[in-house]
């Protein structure tokens, strides 16, 4: 019932019908279905013996939600089921009996989720997601390409350098531009802007999982992650401010793990502050863009940041981004001054655009989709390609000088103000 699967006569299916055995479970999913822009009539009471009825005698919908309340034979009435759904079909079922044999037999016959009444509409939220993921996944007969995995760490040098701005547009890019599945996972957890940049709500799953990292596995990742679009899916949060939510970093690389498994890339929108508490985050990263600006703060902290790399993530290819660069005017530091206290090129520039990131912010979309008329756009689309190329093309990281950090931090105090030098 539930293999994804696209017919030319899908299109005329009715996406959702319900079939309820009582007023309150009529009520929630009416609620919930009307969030989703579903018809709330397509509720219909009678349980699962009257989808049977029905759906012997229609078309079946692209999602069916099933109460088995009142069956007295659960599985002979799901294979009943089975006999009137059309192939592609997406079943959920709910039920009041809690046995771990059940609902693995009821899933072993063609249901996707088995939900325990009651439940509450954040539990039926997750199950259509989940369910419209199925739908949206590979056609039958089309082909599969087994792509190496591409997992990406952005890290801002400072705060407010565009570091998430940047990990959301590559995610998109990943998917709208290269058709790749992508995972942007925001690991700010209590002011992260992952779900919001793309206007969604980060849901529960990634506190959930820093809570009780045993729950991690693939039907957890479906469950949690939020969809985009087709290719694009978002693991991000907003934790209460006065929720500290400690964490070992266990949680975080099961995350990683079955991301790999579940996509073909995988964007980490990485605090520089948990690199101090948690550096395995890049043991396995294929690559790191280092986000900065032309500012001496952020010249101070790209040198401190590329040598923590080159110890803590030496397999990985590091790309150095700068941005908000002024399109009029000076910068504070200049870009040859810069790269000489680096001791390396910048490899990226991309200049400040005002109007199209407000306009982004407005629309809720990401800044490579609005801006891809802008300068902006084009540089994005190189960083994204550039990204790709490195599990296709097999790219070697970039060499590093080897100058120790003290003498790097030495050659910046020749581009500070003489004023500065003197308080210093």
């Amino acid at each position: 019932m539930n293999a994804p699967f696209h017919s030319r006569g899908s299109a005329l299916r009715d996406p959702f019908s319900a079939f309820v055995c009582d007023d309150a479970t009529a009520e929630l999913v009416r609620l919930v279905v009307g969030e989703l822009g579903w018809p709330p009539e397509k509720v219909s009471k009678g349980g699962l013996r009257n989808a049977v009825q029905s759906l012997s005698v229609s078309a079946s919908p692209g999602i069916l939600f099933v109460d088995m309340s009142e069956s007295g034979d659960p599985l002979n009435d799901i294979n009943s089921l089975a006999e009137v759904c059309e192939p592609g079909t997406v079943v959920i079922a709910a039920g009041q009996v809690n046995d771990v044999r059940l609902y693995r037999d009821l899933v072993a016959s063609g249901i996707q989720d088995y939900l325990l009444k009651p439940f509450n509409p954040d539990q039926l939220r997750d199950a259509f997601a989940n369910a419209q993921m199925t739908l949206a996944g590979p056609r039958n007969g089309e082909a599969v390409v087994d792509r190496p995995h591409l997992s990406t760490a952005f890290i801002g040098v400072r705060g407010g350098v565009g570091a998430s701005t940047l990990a959301s547009s590559t995610a998109w890019l990943f998917g709208a531009k290269l058709g790749r599945t992508a995972a942007l996972l925001d690991l700010d957890i209590h002011f992260g802007t992952g779900a919001l940049a793309l206007d969604l709500e980060p849901g529960r799953g990634l506190t959930d999982a820093i809570e009780n990292p045993s729950r991690i596995d693939g039907l957890f990742i479906e469950r949690a992650m939020v969809k985009a679009n087709d290719k694009l899916a978002v693991l991000s949060a907003e934790a209460p401010i006065s929720q500290p939510l400690l964490s070992d970093g266990s949680a975080f690389h099961q995350l990683q793990e079955e991301l790999r498994t579940s996509f073909e890339c995988t964007v980490v929108d990485l605090p520089r502050s948990m690199l101090i508490q948690h550096p395995h985050l890049v043991h396995d990263v294929q690559a790191v863009v280092v986000v900065t600006e032309f500012t001496l703060a952020a010249t101070r902290d790209t040198i401190r940041l590329l040598s923590w790399l080159k110890s803590n993530a030496p397999q990985a290819r590091v790309i150095v981004v700068a941005n908000r660069m002024p399109v009029a005017g000076v910068p504070e530091i200049g870009r040859k001054d810069f790269e000489s206290s680096i001791e390396r090129a910048v490899d990226y520039v991309l200049p400040y655009d005002q109007k199209t990131a407000a306009q982004a912010a407005k629309l809720g979309k990401p800044l490579a989709e609005v801006g891809k008329t802008a300068k902006l756009g084009p540089v994005m689309g190189e960083i994204a390609n550039q990204l790709v190329a490195i599990v296709d093309g097999g790219e070697a990281p970039a060499k590093s000088s080897g100058k120790s950090l003290m003498g790097k931090l030495g050659d910046l105090k020749g581009i500070l103000p003489a004023k500065k030098q003197k308080q210093g």
